[in-house]
């Protein structure tokens, strides 16, 4: 079996610490990264997604991308997919229990997330590996045995948790398996280095506590940032409406990322390119001194995306799409056509059009006043909109359109 061949160990630190947050720690780190390069033996480098919703956004890439950055010098990536601790769910950053999903909900989630991460990481150096395969068999007296080596009072040092006894919350007891479940992975898996969102810190120092309970050689963790979302001020969620999906389509993805506020362009740009970091000091000076509009840096940063998700011709043809639509006041030319029973409210039909996920978002966009019936702002939830000769063009927001026409 041949020896791996890694980069230089200085350029390997560069290249993982860029956009970190914890490191802990890189002492440890580089001496792992020595051994590696004197064996030929690559790091084993765990990371665990819970597959808690369907679909993949931007945030999530952010971790991704520092997966595909261990597997450029030369590690293996395990990919492991948390059936087993998505039963319990992690409370994380939650002041109430996370509801448990049925079996079925994992499984069918499971299979969105292996069908999209490999947009972003290496077929031929990802592992893809379940958590159930180890922590179904440790069973009630291993479960019982790998709660003797942590203790309640550790467990409380836990921001939420405190928290939410000091708030007279409930905490509920699966809770509290949550870490000790994701830490007992590290032990099974001998993980060399866990990586995670900087929310996690605990939980991945759990994995470093178990691992060295167990005779092991302590894993390193390393973090990364929530990314802000398109509203410059959540965290990136689904739930929250302001995220990009990695299914996105490439006019949507590049129309989105044009729509950010001017300050969160320079966080996107590290997080999500591989833009050099001296490159983007330069263009932040120049974008300071006046020198520089915002607007080209954030095109291309639009581009870098698009191109990344959906190549480069995709990305030439959203962004003349998004000038001559959004600059130039005009249509796009593959508007979706729908078809409908009628006659109907606009409330009711904009979520039958899938121009709004539901009556309670159409009503709301309608009171923005963000829906426009050939060219005429829509003021009354409830117009009717009966059948016509033509098809009524509808536009929501900046970039929903369609052509309904209503039988």
């Amino acid at each position: 079996m041949s020896k791996t061949t890694f980069p230089p160990v200085d350029e390997q630190l560069h290249l993982l610490r860029r956009g970190a947050v914890d490191l802990v720690d890189e002492e440890q780190l580089t001496a792992k990264l020595k051994r590696s390069a004197k064996t030929g033996k690559p790091l084993t480098v765990k990371v665990g997604f819970d597959p808690t919703a369907p679909d993949l956004h931007i945030g999530h890439s952010v971790l991704l991308r520092k997966m595909r950055h261990f597997q450029q010098c030369g590690h293996r990536i395990i990919f492991l997919i948390g059936d087993f601790t998505a039963l319990i769910g992690d409370p994380t950053g939650k002041k109430a229990a996370r509801p448990q999903l049925s079996r079925e909900e994992i499984e069918a989630n499971a299979k969105t997330y292996t069908d999209q991460v490999f947009r972003i990481l290496d077929p031929e150096t990802t592992v893809v590996d379940y958590n159930s395969r180890w922590l179904l068999e440790l069973g009630a007296d291993g479960m019982v045995r790998l709660a003797g080596k942590y203790t309640l009072a550790r467990m409380m040092e836990r921001d939420d948790f405190r928290t939410r006894y000091q708030e007279n919350q409930p905490i509920h007891m699966h809770e509290l398996f949550y870490p000790l479940a994701q830490g007992y992975d590290s032990v099974a898996l001998e993980a060399d280095v866990e990586l995670g969102g900087h929310d996690q810190i605990f939980n991945l120092l759990v994995g470093r506590h178990l691992m060295k309970e167990h005779q092991q050689e302590p894993q390193v963790v390393l973090t990364v940032p929530l990314l802000i979302g398109t509203d410059g001020t959540e965290k990136m969620s689904k739930s929250l409406g302001n995220f990009i999906a990695l299914e996105d389509p490439a006019g949507e993805m590049y129309g989105k990322t044009l729509s950010i506020p001017d300050a969160l362009m320079w966080d996107w740009l590290l997080l999500l390119t591989d833009i050099d970091e001296a490159a983007l000091a330069v263009q932040k000076q120049q974008v300071e001194s006046g020198a520089l509009h915002p607007k080209a840096v954030k095109q291309a940063l639009a581009r870098e995306l698009v191109t990344f998700y959906h190549g480069a011709e995709a990305a030439r043809t959203a962004e003349g799409e998004f000038e001559k639509v959004f600059a130039g006041g005009g249509v796009p030319d593959d508007v979706p056509e729908v078809r409908l029973e009628g006659p109907l409210p606009v409330v009711k039909l904009l979520p039958a059009a899938k121009l709004a996920a539901s009556g309670k978002e159409a009503r709301r966009l309608i009171d923005q006043g963000a829906v426009s019936i050939d060219g005429e702002r829509v003021s009354d939830p409830f117009l009717e909109v009966t059948a016509a000769p033509e098809p009524y063009l509808f536009k929501v927001g900046k970039r929903r359109f369609a052509r309904v026409t209503v039988g």
